[in-house]
């Protein structure tokens, strides 16, 4: 894909407006789906699509500048500038936008950029919503001038009023709202322990960081893996991740983060019992156990079949 527009939404953050070369139209996608940019030297990174589903010839990230990360957004900010060409693969969704009569979005930064796209989605339905958006400061939020103005949105730069009231939101229940968050990790914490007493599958989030998953008490040390379409079985041992050892044998699997984050290395499971270690599958899809990411997650049984 080619970089057609390039811009700065606020202080930090790039926007990137990217077109197939020949202008053809680019596969449909929907609020909460995400892409990869296949970077430099192998490094590849997931970022969320944050304009507009209608406009089928281009697709929109916003990508936050880390300077102490992993080399990603550095080389996004540096080397991506108009004209240039590069690989995208996508587009994948593990945090879309259910029907409900009612939302609350809660953004904390960059994480407004898939939350973006359900306001805009949640305007053109008529659904009833609400969003709270933090962030450091006011020049350092992105899309300020498209929220700000909307009497449904309060915009908290933690500069002007602290951490976000996430109380006055969360605090009571309700049966008709469903609860979408994507910012930093303390965020998502502090929003997930308020949403413990919220009905079942209300609250929806997405992690840019991996979480710390304690391994259960029956947890398999080593088990195999059978690969039904490759006709392969191997042995995965303590050391080692389903992923590695399954590519390592010829299996054609894709990943990217290889933390659980970003739903890349997904494989469904024709037998077996998963031990799920991501940040991906809500409740509702590990208790079904009918799929898993390979990169973090495990197996409870002595054998796990996958329809790889």
């Amino acid at each position: 894909m080619t970089v057609a527009r390039r811009r700065t939404p606020a202080e930090g953050v790039v926007e990137l407006t990217l077109t197939a070369p020949d202008g053809e139209a680019l596969p449909a996608w929907q609020p909460g789906a995400h892409v990869d940019l296949l970077l430099d030297d192998g490094l590849t990174r997931q970022y969320s699509l944050c304009g507009d589903p209608a406009q089928p010839g281009e697709w929109t990230v916003a990508v936050l500048l880390e300077r102490d990360g992993r080399g990603g957004s550095s080389f996004v900010h540096d080397t991506l500038t108009e004209g240039t060409t590069l690989q995208v693969r996508g587009p994948r969704n593990h945090f879309a936008l259910e029907e409900a009569p009612r939302y609350q979005f809660i953004a904390g930064g960059i994480g407004i950029t898939p939350i973006l796209a359900m306001v805009r989605a949640a305007r053109a339905s008529g659904a009833d919503w609400q969003l709270l958006y933090g962030g450091r400061s006011r020049a350092s939020m992105a899309y300020l001038e498209e929220l700000e103005g909307d009497e449904r949105v309060t915009i908290w730069p933690q500069d002007e009023h602290g951490l976000l009231d996430l109380d006055a939101v969360l605090g009571t229940p309700r049966e008709d709202t469903l609860v979408y968050c994507c910012g930093p990790g303390p965020l998502l914490d502090a929003v997930e322990s308020r949403c413990a007493s919220w009905p079942e599958g209300a609250l929806h989030l997405e992690r840019f960081e991996a979480t710390t998953v304690e391994a259960p008490d029956d947890a398999l040390d080593t088990f195999e893996v059978e690969c039904v379409q490759s006709g392969v079985t191997v042995t995965v041992t303590e050391d080692r991740s389903v992923f590695e050892v399954i590519q390592e044998a010829g299996v054609d699997v894709l990943g990217s983060c290889l933390e659980g984050i970003c739903g890349t290395c997904e494989a469904d499971v024709v037998e077996g019992t998963p031990d799920h270690r991501d940040a991906v599958l809500n409740s509702a899809e590990r208790a079904c156990g009918k799929t898993m990411m390979t990169c973090v997650s495990r197996s409870l049984s002595p054998r796990l079949v996958l329809d790889l």
